[in-house]
């Protein structure tokens, strides 16, 4: 599944932004969409995971001002980011979880830089 995301770029502390991102399959084929994010110097982590039949997964630093929706009609994953940080600099992949033939696929989108000045 190749997952196309849009959004990002520079804002300030206190502000929002908000990442799309459409992947090329139905969604509801999928396991689970969301976000992650990787700081520089840090490793990758999961930002907001949306497991269908489940619900959604927050980390512990955005819960209360990150927020993962779904637009069924336009097949596409959002997330509202509120009240952003500096910390909450870095790139942001679309992330989504398939089964397939026996075996779970991860796929990634290409990354979108968010950039928050304080």
């Amino acid at each position: 599944v190749q997952l196309q995301a849009f959004g990002g770029g520079l804002g300030q502390a206190g502000g929002s932004l908000r990442l799309s991102c459409v992947p090329s399959a139905s969604m509801h084929s999928l396991n689970a969409v969301g976000w992650y994010r990787q700081a520089p110097g840090k490793q990758r982590e999961q930002v907001a995971v949306l497991t269908f039949g489940g619900s959604t997964t927050y980390a512990d630093s955005v819960k209360g001002r990150f927020t993962l929706s779904l637009d069924d009609a336009k097949n596409a994953v959002f997330l509202q980011m509120n009240s952003l940080k500096p910390e909450d600099t870095a790139v942001y992949y679309c992330y989504a979880d398939r089964y397939y033939v026996g075996n779970y696929y991860q796929d990634w989108g290409q990354g979108t830089l968010v950039t928050i000045s304080s």
